[in-house]
């Protein structure tokens, strides 16, 4: 039997509407793809240090990111 092992590390921060709080992280896992890890839930995102290539976008959906609504209807 064959066990194996997935790691997954940060490479980047997802930064919030304000500009300034880290709401989220970019982690690569070492099969080669990417995901969302939030801090407190889906936040609306701003940008992302460092930048990600438009493949690693598009991956995240980093658009659709940039959409997201709190569950009260308000903007975070």
């Amino acid at each position: 039997m064959t066990i194996e092992n997935f790691e997954a590390v940060a490479v980047a921060k997802l930064i919030g509407s304000d500009e300034r709080s880290i709401v989220g992280w970019v982690y690569r896992w070492n099969t080669g793809s990417l995901c969302v890890l939030w801090k407190n839930g889906p936040r609306r995102v701003a940008n992302c240090m460092p930048e990600l290539t438009d493949v690693e976008l598009s991956e995240i959906d980093f658009h659709g990111l940039g959409q997201i609504r709190c569950s009260g209807g308000g903007h975070t």
